[in-house]
């Protein structure tokens, strides 16, 4: 038996406001070409489908479109979880509909640990798989009137670890002979890379989980979240597949994967890391204004498919506005498009007004880098009050699980 296991596939994500569309459509039919190659009998993504808990119709078409292609493949199971990106509902909404064509959604926790464990088989062979989705604090921990923060937070990382273990507990109880066990899971693990492109999914720094968390009854634990393709505390068994596409510029300079799993006589015999081609070339120049024009003159785009964008990094300290023309202009002629341009160290140069007023979009902009240039205009400091800060993160994350 074989799996392939992904995640982050953000569909409907923007590049400093440039449509990835046609990126993310080359993957999935990429990934139904390769599932189809290697023999995948079952597909496991692990949430973060979509970019937002509303995505459009192209995007929920794209998803739709890619599952009904891949009935025509080898595969024989899709296991699919929510993120936290995803609203529960959207990806529940189809559940029944999608079930009769054996793919299995689980957009969000429910009381029975029962809803998120699969018992598949795939010709003669067995295998039990936790879909365990992106849990939220609600979901998972139930509220004590007076506690502290620091007592939610601690509480919420004990439900969290208590979740897999019930959902380990019940895959045993499925397991009449001995056969491979899955986990699947989206959630920061302690030790993992990150990019600017994730969002801190919990509050602190308290709901975050180590290697050692996860219930040893679990062969593989496939994990979404983390855009950077890793093994999480040099546990081979436990990895995040990382993001398909590139969705910040702080993702450049390592590949994109997939991990491919093969199970021999009910034990997961190889591991194995598929590399995703590039589909848009994206990068990141530095220098003067002069280096740089002539670094645009070089990138070589006769073999590109799809437009190569570039962030410039022009090396100066100085906050005084600088005449970028030059600069587009010799885009425009090597056929790239330079999507976003800053200064060296401009965001620690800059006060938060004007931080706001150069940004070609708000959106270049964190809450948490708003946070912390106002309260250093307030003389505010984070270091020897990482009360605020907790308090910050706490309110962000409220709201974004009100948005969702």
């Amino acid at each position: 038996m074989k799996l392939l296991h992904t995640a982050d596939w953000h569909l409907g994500h923007r590049l400093h406001e440039h449509s990835q569309y046609k990126e993310q459509l080359f993957f999935l039919q990429w990934l139904t070409a390769q599932v189809d190659e290697l023999e995948i009998d079952i597909l496991l993504v692990s949430g973060d489908i979509f970019d937002t808990g509303v995505p459009s119709a192209q995007s929920r078409k794209m998803y739709y479109d890619f599952l009904i292609n891949l009935q025509k493949t080898h595969c024989t199971h899709i296991v699919i979880t929510g993120g936290n990106h995803d609203a529960p509902g959207t990806i529940n909404a189809p559940k029944e509909l999608l079930l009769a064509l054996s793919i299995h959604v689980v957009g969000k926790a429910t009381e029975n640990i029962s809803d998120e464990v699969f018992n598949l088989t795939v010709g003669e062979e067995q295998i039990i798989i936790a879909a365990v989705p992106y849990l939220r604090d609600q979901d998972i921990r139930r509220a004590v009137a007076g506690e502290t923060f620091d007592e939610i937070t601690d509480r919420y990382k004990t439900a969290l670890v208590n979740h897999y273990t019930e959902a380990a507990s019940y895959c045993k109880k499925l397991q009449l002979k001995k056969v491979p066990m899955i986990a699947m899971g989206h959630l920061f693990a302690i030790g993992g890379s990150t990019s600017d492109s994730e969002q801190n999914i919990y509050v602190g720094t308290l709901g975050h989980i180590g290697a050692e968390d996860f219930p040893k009854t679990f062969d593989y634990v496939a994990l979404g979240h983390l855009h950077r393709p890793q093994i999480v505390g040099g546990c081979n068994h436990i990895r995040y597949s990382g993001s398909p596409n590139i969705l910040s510029f702080s993702e450049i300079g390592y590949e994109k994967k997939v991990v491919v799993l093969k199970t021999e006589k009910d034990t997961i015999t190889e591991i194995e890391e598929v590399t995703i081609p590039t589909f848009r070339k994206v990068l990141r120049i530095k220098g003067t204004i002069e280096e740089v024009t002539l670094k645009l003159k070089e990138i070589d785009t006769k073999n590109d498919t799809l437009t190569t964008w570039v962030e410039v990094i022009l090396d100066t300290d100085s906050g005084i506005l600088i005449d970028k023309t030059e600069i587009y202009k010799e885009a425009e002629k090597s056929e790239v498009l330079v999507i976003n341009i800053k200064t060296k160290n401009e965001r620690t140069i800059k006060g938060l007004e004007q931080l706001i007023h150069h940004s070609q979009s708000i959106k270049e902009l964190s809450p948490l880098e708003v946070f912390t240039k106002k309260c250093e205009e307030e003389g505010l400091n984070l270091t020897e009050q990482p009360e605020l800060l907790d308090a910050f993160q706490e309110i962000v994350h409220i709201i974004r699980e009100q948005k969702v």
